[in-house]
């Protein structure tokens, strides 16, 4: 049992820290309020509370693979190269201010993650069914991010 907690723990902390670090490194840069932005555009405050919980949701689910030893090497490389991918975008958008290239950057990571649910998924139903949110907020900051190029050029 204490195993496993340390798994969890492991598992949810490391996203969380790495989402935390990018965060500290893009504050300076952030320009998201002077940006003119498309229709359903949150409120800025919206995205560190949204990022926070999908990075739990990325622990938790890795987490479940981990403590029932259902990770391997394709299992491992997927989900740390899509967390890589992840990781670089807002340094991309927000610190290089390379929007265009943000975009076809958060497409390669929404294909990363299409593949780490698929993976997950059939190693175990509930790790898989966990990154829905994930892909669903990706697709949706993917609309974000071309939108807010085409409205800032």
């Amino acid at each position: 049992m204490k195993n496993k907690i340390k798994t969890y723990a492991k598992s949810i902390i490391f996203p969380v820290l790495i989402g935390g670090i990018v965060g500290l490194i893009i504050a300076p840069f952030m320009d998201y309020t002077s940006l003119e932005k498309p229709p359903l555009a949150p409120p800025g405050f919206l995205f560190p509370i949204v990022w926070t919980i999908l990075y739990i949701l990325m622990g938790i689910s890795y987490g479940i693979l981990k403590t029932k030893n259902l990770t391997d090497d394709e299992t491992n490389k997927i989900y740390y190269k899509q967390l890589a991918i992840n990781a670089l975008w807002p340094i991309f958008f927000f610190v290089f201010q390379w929007k265009l290239f943000a975009f076809v950057w958060i497409l390669l990571l929404d294909i990363a993650v299409y593949i780490m649910i698929k993976k997950f998924y059939e190693k175990d139903k509930t790790a898989g069914a966990l990154q829905i949110p994930y892909f669903i907020w990706l697709l949706f900051a993917t609309y974000l991010n071309i939108s807010i190029y085409l409205l800032n050029r």
